[in-house]
């Protein structure tokens, strides 16, 4: 079985192991704390006697990134949130953040997690929410999966946010990789105002480049795909000596990359977060890409990270 460390303000702390690799999971929101290859950090976490800060590895249930005034229309029903981002007056990352997941199944190199949404004032709906979290061989495999209980269907989104780092100081020396061919803008309150190429912009690293001094909190769409149907977002050390590669798979169909400018000083980009997501922010209230969870239906959301190393 994985080891369960002591709890602290996040809960149990479930170590995974495999090979050269470690990955630790906590009770508290089912988060990514930290995730090591070769002794190598591949995230940048949180440590095991500190709370959760800027999301790092949270899943974001029922819905990913913001809604707007936290107010949607659905079926002809008018519903608001709490406003979970006071300053912009939006809701942000879903339900699940700070809520106890229960461990249902473990080993030395799996665990699975799962929590309840419960029909509540903004949200009636019911859902089973599952977080499976697998080392294998190429890396770390992770699917959350949502089954609506409730009799009837459910507006669904959901997203998680991890923080990489290659061990530079700041991110300003890494190198990103973002097989995306376009970008939402988005206006003061973090909401989407449409969609635009990369293409001759600042915001294209299709061919991968350091990110200098480029800030972003940004939505990238029209991925790119292997023949696997997977687009892999890489970050690598300038010198070329390792990285890592993040896997967006089946239910991925948005990317954020936040470089974290607006995190409290000591912790301002000093990792990337690349956030999966299967549907871009506000997608309550545009409906872009947003699953609607039919009485009994699921749907996942599957993602990875692969460490490298030059000729290794």
């Amino acid at each position: 079985m994985s080891a369960v460390r002591p709890e602290g303000p996040t809960g149990q702390q479930l170590t995974l192991h495999h090979d050269e690799q470690t990955a630790t999971v906590v009770e508290l929101g089912a988060a990514l704390r930290e995730y090591t290859a070769a002794g190598r950090p591949v995230l940048d976490g949180f440590a095991a006697d500190r709370p959760i800060t800027g999301g790092r590895g949270q899943l974001l249930v029922p819905w990913p990134n913001r809604i707007g005034g936290g107010r949607y229309r659905w079926r002809r029903q008018e519903l608001q949130l709490p406003l979970t981002e006071p300053e912009r007056r939006n809701a942000i990352h879903g339900l699940l953040r700070w809520t106890s997941w229960q461990v249902l199944e473990r080993d030395p190199h799996r665990v699975l997690l799962a929590a309840t949404v419960w029909p509540q004032p903004g949200y009636p709906f019911h859902l089973d929410v599952r977080a499976e979290y697998l080392l294998t061989d190429g890396g770390l495999e992770v699917a959350v999966t949502a089954h609506n209980l409730g009799e009837h269907a459910a507006p669904y989104g959901v997203g998680q946010h991890p923080y990489l780092t290659v061990g530079t100081d700041l991110v300003d020396e890494a190198v990103l990789g973002l097989p995306a061919g376009s970008r939402l803008p988005t206006d003061p309150q973090g909401m989407p105002t449409g969609t635009e190429p990369v293409a001759g912009t600042p915001y294209d690293f299709r061919t991968p480049r350091p990110i200098g001094a480029q800030r972003l909190d940004t939505a990238f769409t029209d991925l790119e795909r292997d023949a696997d149907g997977l687009a892999v977002v890489s970050l690598a050390h300038p010198s070329g000596s390792h990285g890592v590669d993040l896997t967006l798979g089946e239910g991925a169909e948005y990317v954020q990359v936040y470089t974290g400018d607006t995190l409290p000083e000591a912790a301002r980009r000093r990792g990337v977060a690349v956030e999966p997501m299967s549907c871009p922010p506000d997608a309550f209230r545009s409906g872009t890409a947003l699953v609607e969870l039919a009485p009994g239906a699921r749907h996942t959301l599957r993602w990875g990270l692969r460490p490298w190393r030059a000729g290794g």
